[in-house]
């Protein structure tokens, strides 16, 4: 067993009251929550969950639509892959599907990360509306993968369901099971029948009734499906291209029992479906006893690796040491058979063997193909054969091992944040008893083979395990646990971006991205400088210089080359999963130094790609969330992309039960609390003994007002956006503050405040235009914080021109015709121009081709053609990059400034000058 937990952890969890099993409940009936100390490395740290509450407004109507999910889903079916892997009761559940079912494009490698998921979004949809409901089914979530736990921690038992003549024995699909027979089965009998009631689930083929044989060259089996779909019979002393064999003619039924029986006497095989024969073949001379000593004799397993363990039930198996008639065959479809060789009916309710009613005593035993788990802590919904592969891999193949590691991350972060959001006890040993078997697994490898693995595209993908890992050691206290951390150091990567060298192109982005969280924590609990330095240097290399205006990143799932933005626009930009990792890197980031960077960038990714990656209806079964954001003309979000149950609908359900995690954060030593974000939200401070609550409709209010309940000196930190170009005014009660806010910093407001003081922050909105790097022509549009796309079917860029009747501020918003009753809605030249927050399937142009054709001023068409320099920059370009301008006289003595610049280059003739001059005079301009 795992070591047990210290009795300080387990008094940190302690238990008030408990209703659902395993979960402490408050006296208010709230479950009690598990706390996480903050490191020392924090100079600025968050507010949990239940402590910042949403108000209504986008963040919350977004969230209400996957609360529904959360509330609806059936969670049976996300464990049926664990309880399958564990040989329990399914429950009658049906596996999800997608990446997390047996088939399709994850060939049952990734099961297990989107329960893990699920279970985040659960803890943290409980922490933050502390709804019954979610700490329920979390307590349900435990309770299953406890009792998997320990199925796996012993050997298989009997599943036991109604046969064909009393009691039979399941083996349910993903179980990995099957019935190892003795050595002495055949007898070394010259004539044979094999007879077997069997109820195939699933349609596999090559599942095997019955194998048994040495290896892929000797052996004999019956199979209820081959490559026809229909029964078959062989047996080989030379392998598959050697084999004598008997095909039926049909397929059997799936849920339903059926009877298969063979006879082999005189060179002569006869295959039976449900008593008729149905295939013979008089040229078998191979017989049981030329095949010699087998070494195994197995019902349900293949010797062909690659084939399915058999999905269903058997109902009874027989062998006869001669070949029964037709007429014998026929009558043991009204009664039990009973073989002289070997007679198992299968009629056990428990334990994992089953008796031998020929009189021999050859009892038979339920048995694992992988054996079992190599630690007492292993937790999967698939056996650690994964784990063991990727230890030797030495290229990647996703199709045999896909990212175990990612996988056990999604499984542990769930589980911590079960114990986190709920005090349960047994979800912190669970998680405890996984790192327990990981250090065991990996701290016996070479430093080599770490490195090597780690490197592995997908296969040795991790994810954020290093941050869960030093959350559980943060909880545990345990050294085997930060020594796991260690072992998940990707030396080249960390030295590069240490060394500030930009290794990014060509690496799968979402594999490396959360790398670096939990390399940051690795700094907070060991002090060495390279994590850090390297996770602030790496933040940089992505930000700008692979950022899409949306905030997302990569494309193809993969990062290209520095600054290369339009050359990689395609249908599958921006993973979602790269948004979410991102801003979790950002916000770690700040909490060590307080660079406003951070939280622009936060802010862009959270109001533009994580919004508008949720749809906006509600599902109960799906949670309508895109895995790529395609930037190409005319895109149509996917909300339920690929097979389903993939990593982007993972994190998204994340996401949005997370939104106010950012809001507000206060400094370690408690003297201030930073205002990130606007959004209708309130705080609980309670070591200040204060609440501060937002009041707003942003992002379509252009400002907000915080009231203050309770009192005491310290500052109010409010972010000013980098987009704040427009002024930033801030009043308390009326009066205004003082001092000089900078786009791009935080406003101190310092005071000792009163309860009910009131904080007004008004920051106009302007309309301003981001360039691809490395196409300045290909532009994308935002109106303050928010990202504007067309809505237009076309599928090439679109040219849009903005300057016709540009303000003196600089602002293009006047080129556009805002939308009556539809605040950031907007047309320009008869077309849509709306939020990309909003979660439809419209085709959108997130990027557009700036058009400039001619020198336009207030809407007066000069006719001048508007030229361009060999960068791109046109006339108009270098005009209004002067804004903003006092009055309309400071701009006409910019237009001629710049236009008598041009001609001396030579790009404007001076007849063209003075008509651009003469229309710039006669214009009129909005302030």
């Amino acid at each position: 067993m795992a070591p047990p937990l210290s009795r300080r952890t387990l008094i940190g969890g302690a238990l008030l009251a408990a209703t659902t099993p395993g979960i402490a409940t408050a006296a208010a009936g709230r479950a009690a929550a598990a706390a996480l100390p903050a490191p020392p490395a924090w100079t600025v740290r968050p507010f949990a969950l239940k402590d910042v509450a949403l108000g209504d407004g986008v963040l919350a109507a977004k969230r209400a639509l996957m609360l529904d999910h959360a509330r609806g889903y059936d969670v049976n079916r996300l464990l049926q892959v664990f309880r399958a892997n564990a040989g329990l009761s399914t429950l009658g559940a049906v596996a999800p599907g997608g990446w997390e079912g047996l088939d399709g494009e994850a060939n049952g490698n990734l099961r297990g990360h989107y329960t893990g998921h699920f279970l985040t979004m659960l803890s943290q949809a409980y922490a933050g509306t502390g709804e019954q409901v979610f700490a329920d089914r979390i307590g349900t979530i435990v309770t299953a993968l406890t009792e998997v736990r320990e199925a796996l921690r012993t050997d298989p038992q009997v599943l036991s369901v109604e046969g064909r003549f009393g009691a039979a024995a399941e083996n349910v699909r993903g179980s990995y099971q099957y019935v190892d027979l003795p050595a002495q089965v055949l007898g070394g009998a010259a004539e044979i029948t094999l007879a077997a009631w069997i109820k195939p689930t699933h349609e596999a083929g090559w599942a095997r009734v019955l194998d048994f044989g040495d290896d892929t060259t000797r052996y004999l089996y019956l199979t209820a499906r081959n490559a026809s779909g229909v029964p078959r019979f062989a047996v080989t002393t030379d392998g598959p291209g050697a084999e004598q064999g008997l095909d039926g003619t049909a397929a059997l039924p799936l849920n339903r029992w059926s009877h298969l029986a063979v006879t082999l006497a005189g060179g002569t095989g006869t295959l039976y479906v449900n008593g008729t024969a149905v295939a013979t073949n008089t040229a078998m001379t191979l017989t049981p006893a030329a095949l010699g000593t087998l070494a195994h004799h197995w019902l349900g397993r293949s010797h062909y690796p690659a084939d399915p363990v058999l999905a269903g039930a058997f109902g009874g198996f027989d062998i006869w040491s001669r070949a029964l008639t037709p007429a014998e065959v026929t009558a043991l479809q009204s009664s039990p058979g009973h073989g002289d060789l070997a007679s198992y009916a299968f009629t056990e309710t428990t334990g994992s063997t089953f008796a031998d009613a020929s009189g021999r005593g050859l009892t038979a035993t339920l048995r694992r193909t992988w054996g079992g788990p190599s630690h007492p802590g292993f937790l999967a919904a698939y056996p650690e054969t994964q784990f063991i592969a990727l230890e030797s891999m030495t290229a990647s193949d996703y199709t045999r091992v896909w990212a175990p590691y990612y996988t056990a991350h999604k499984i542990l972060r769930g589980l911590l944040d079960a114990h986190l959001a709920t005090g349960d006890t047994r979800a912190l040993d669970l998680a405890s008893g996984m790192g327990d078997w990981m250090h065991f697994r990996l701290s016996r490898l070479p430093e080599a083979t770490l490195q090597r693995m780690w490197g592995l595209f997908s296969s040795g993908e991790f994810g954020g395990i290093v941050e869960a890992i030093c959350d559980l050691h943060a909880l545990t206290g345990k050294p085997e646990h930060l020594a796991l951390a260690r072992l998940f150091d990707l030396d080249r990567l960390i030295d590069a971006c240490a060394a500030g060298t930009d290794i990014l192109d060509g690496l799968h982005a979402n594999q490396h991205i959360p790398i670096f969280t939990g390399y940051l924590r690795l700094y907070d609990a060991t002090g060495e400088e390279r994590y850090l330095t390297a996770a602030r240097n790496f933040w940089r290399m992505v930000v700008p210089h692979r950022m899409y205006g949306i905030g997302g990143t990569s494309t193809g799932e993969f990062w290209r080359a520095r600054d290369a933005v339009a050359g990689t626009l395609s249908a599958t930009t921006a993973e979602t999963c790269c948004a979410y990792n991102m801003l979790k890197l950002s916000r770690t980031l700040f909490f060590h130094e307080q660079d406003p960077a951070y939280m622009d960038y936060y802010e862009r990714a959270l109001f533009n790609q994580v919004l508008g990656s949720k749809q906006d209806r509600p599902d109960a079964e799906k949670p309508l969330v895109t895995y790529f954001i395609g930037l190409t003309p005319g895109h149509v979000r996917d909300y339920t992309p690929k097979q389903g149950t993939t990593c982007c609908e993972g994190t998204g359900m994340e996401s949005a039960t997370k939104y106010q995690d950012s809001v507000y954060f206060q400094r370690a030593d408690g003297s201030a609390l930073y205002v990130n974000l606007y959004s209708p939200a309130s705080v609980a401070w309670a070591e200040r003994g204060v609440t501060v609550t937002q009041t707003t409709d942003f992002p379509f209010e252009q400002g907000s007002t915080l009231t203050v309940r309770g009192g005491g000196t310290f500052t109010l930190l409010l972010r000013v956006p980098s987009w704040a170009t427009a002024g930033f005014r801030v009043t308390v009660n009326g009066r205004a503050v003082s001092g000089t806010p900078r786009p791009g910093s935080y406003f101190p407001v310092s005071r000792t405040w009163r309860s009910g003081d009131l904080v007004r922050v008004s920051f106009p909105f302007r309309l301003r235009v981001e360039k691809a790097l490395d196409d300045p022509s290909l532009q994308t549009l935002f109106l303050g914080p928010v990202n504007l796309v067309a809505r237009d079917p076309a599928t090439t860029h679109l040219q849009l021109g903005l300057y016709r009747n540009a303000a003196l501020s600089g602002d293009l918003l006047p080129s556009l015709s805002p939308v009556t009753g539809k605040p950031l809605h907007f047309t320009l030249d008869g077309r849509e121009i709306a939020p990309f927050l909003e979660g439809t399937e419209d085709p959108t142009h997130a990027y557009f081709r700036r058009s400039e054709p001619r020198v336009v001023f207030g809407g007066i068409d000069s006719g001048v053609a508007n030229p361009a320099k060999a960068d791109g920059t046109t006339l108009l370009d270098e005009i209004w990059a002067g804004a903003p301008f006092v009055n309309k006289s400071a701009l006409v003595t910019r237009v001629r400034a710049t236009a008598d610049a041009w001609v001396a280059a030579g790009l404007l003739s001076r007849g063209d000058a003075d008509t651009v001059v003469r229309t710039a005079e006669a214009a009129s301009y909005r302030r």
